[in-house]
């Protein structure tokens, strides 16, 4: 369950034992923290770079993520 400060929707139970749910939530999580807390307690970072190739981010976003880490650029374009 995500706070209503990450997740406003009414759907902030998130079953992460389903692929697509876990993918909903970690886009939530990267679109909606305002600090860096939110980030750490609620993303895995071996996970993130396993998802990353298949999570729709608003390119900014995106951009601005692999700027900062690089290692997911690596992750995204080793994807076959």
């Amino acid at each position: 369950m995500l706070p209503r400060h990450l997740d406003w929707s009414g759907h902030a139970e998130y079953d992460l034992d389903r692929p697509a749910r876990l993918a909903s939530m970690y886009k939530v999580v990267l679109t909606e923290a305002s600090t860096v807390e939110d980030l750490n307690k609620r993303l895995d970072a071996d996970l993130l770079r396993r998802l990353w190739p298949t999570l729709w981010l608003p390119s900014q976003l995106r951009q601005r993520w692999e700027s900062k880490f690089p290692e997911i650029t690596i992750t995204r374009n080793n994807v076959t």
